[in-house]
């Protein structure tokens, strides 16, 4: 029997599926559009065939769900310091910063941010400023929330300045399973509060490093939105 032409207002086919994708899930991000696109065109292609349609399909919702990029509302305090991240608060202590940073060699306070699978992978600008600098540097995938992946592990460092003169610095930590780290701003770049900035794939950690004196406002084990929940408030 001849299938029916797809007619105006039909609530199936690939058209409606992908706009029940836009109506159910928040955005994706640009870089991991090839992911979920990738294995819904077999999906669509496949639908006959349950056997690889069905995984296909379940692969691009899982990508979907681990590059999404919501929309958030950064707070308007003057001089607040936000999580670059969503995830869970691993460490708030003093520790000398990576030296690409090039914020010295005295120890700074220090907050890092863990991001499961599960976590939104986006990060996000912390205070707004100039960009001075962007350096990455090759390293060891140890399990990002190790205290030791500071160090060793594969990372890209970005040191903003405030308008206020201070200086922030921000490294993106692949993890154990994360091989690819995207960092979009340049040196020299404006930034804004809470703006989408870069990401990592499949599990990693955010660290960012305050100026002397700075109080963290949160503590281990806590979870944060990245671009909302404060992290710090530098003087004004």
């Amino acid at each position: 029997m001849a299938r029916r032409p797809a007619q105006p207002g039909d609530r199936t086919g690939p058209a409606h599926l992908l706009d029940l994708i836009a109506e159910t899930v928040p955005p994706v991000h640009p870089k991991g559009l090839p992911f979920v696109l990738g294995p819904a065109a077999v999906a669509i292609v496949a639908r006959r065939r349950p056997w690889l349609a069905r995984p296909a399909a379940a692969l691009a919702g899982a990508s979907a769900f681990f590059f999404r990029h919501p929309s958030r509302v950064p707070p308007t305090t003057p001089g607040a310091v936000v999580a670059p991240a969503d995830g869970t608060v691993a460490l708030v202590d003093t520790a000398v910063p990576p030296a690409e940073l090039g914020l010295g060699s005295a120890p700074l306070p220090r907050v890092s941010t863990f991001l499961s699978v599960f976590d939104v992978h986006v990060q996000r600008i912390p205070i707004s400023g100039t960009v001075e600098a962007v350096t990455h540097t090759p390293g060891e995938f140890l399990s990002a929330d190790l205290p030791a992946a500071s160090e060793r592990n594969e990372r890209t460092c970005l040191r903003l300045r405030t308008e206020a003169g201070e200086a922030v610095g921000v490294v993106q930590i692949a993890g154990l399973i994360a091989r690819r780290i995207v960092c979009e701003p340049s040196a020299g770049d404006t930034v804004t509060l809470g703006d989408t900035y870069g990401l990592i794939r499949f599990g990693s950690r955010v660290d960012v490093y305050l100026p002397a004196g700075t109080a963290p406002k949160v503590a281990v084990g806590q979870q944060t939105i990245g671009a909302e929940t404060v992290l710090a408030e530098l003087p004004r």
